[in-house]
């Protein structure tokens, strides 16, 4: 099956982040993002898609990687992979970014599970995604299906949500922003730019961005030996001779003669 990885180097991801919306986006993208990330720790990072983009900068691993489909000599991406085929060896990696990979994806929930395959146990991902109910998601079902972001298909949260918990992942954050119209120039963002500080307090699920925060959890198992050595108390047993005596004389009986004759 064919997966496109999206905002590779050829996309029209970067171009449309230059825009006044693009902007606006990428501002409120890089401040979750920065916070989010900065105090995980380990020792390797991977951002999937995006590369002329840093979005791991507030990150301290020692190793900070980008992947794309499209990377190239052109390209800011150390590896050149397919979010649903990562050439990594499984739970070697830390942190995993995707910066709206899922919408654009075929079969996003096997990025997922390749996803939780390379991550160690405790891994973290964090994700964003554009939210179909959204004023940007009403806007997309009217816009032009062949320019970016309208030619994704919009994951609703619920569903992320299902995905993750399938593949073991427990939610540890999320946020949405970008409450304000789809508006494509300056001077309207700013005068809807009312709506942002807003929209958290009076339609929170109605932000355009969905960002989430999961960690991937390994259930563990505690084996519990049985104490086959211990046995039950001893009791102390003593020969009884008339026990014996009796059990004759009662065989005796059975027989046809009395006690005197079997003797």
């Amino acid at each position: 099956m064919s997966i496109e990885t999206p905002l590779s180097g050829a996309s029209d991801a970067v171009p449309w982040l230059q825009t006044p919306l693009g902007q606006y986006l990428l501002a409120r993208e890089r401040t979750y993002i920065d916070k989010t990330v900065t105090d995980i720790f380990g020792y390797n990072a991977l951002q999937i898609g995006l590369p002329e983009i840093d979005l791991l900068r507030a990150n301290r691993m020692p190793l900070r990687a980008t992947a794309d489909r499209g990377a190239g000599a052109s390209s800011n991406a150390l590896l050149r992979a397919d979010g649903a085929e990562l050439p990594i060896v499984s739970a070697s990696v830390d942190l995993v970014l995707l910066p709206h990979v899922l919408e654009f994806s075929d079969n996003p929930h096997q990025i997922l599970r390749e996803v939780e395959r390379v991550l160690v146990p405790d891994g973290h991902l964090v994700l964003t995604c554009f939210n179909p109910m959204s004023l940007w998601g009403v806007w997309h079902s009217f816009a032009q299906r062949g320019s970016y972001p309208w030619r994704g298909r919009f994951i609703h949260l619920l569903r992320i949500k299902d995905w993750l918990a399938l593949l073991g992942f427990e939610m540890a954050g999320g946020a949405m922003a970008c409450y304000v119209p789809p508006c494509t120039s300056q001077k309207w963002l700013d005068r809807f730019s009312f709506m942002e500080s807003a929209g958290d307090r009076w339609w929170p699920f109605s932000g355009a961005v969905t960002f989430l925060h999961a960690i991937k959890r390994v259930r563990g198992m505690r084996i519990i030996t049985p104490r086959w050595e211990q046995r039950a108390p001893g009791k102390n047993l003593a020969a009884v001779p008339q026990k014996q005596e009796d059990q004759l004389a009662a065989r005796g009986q059975h027989a046809g003669h009395g006690p005197h004759e079997a003797q």
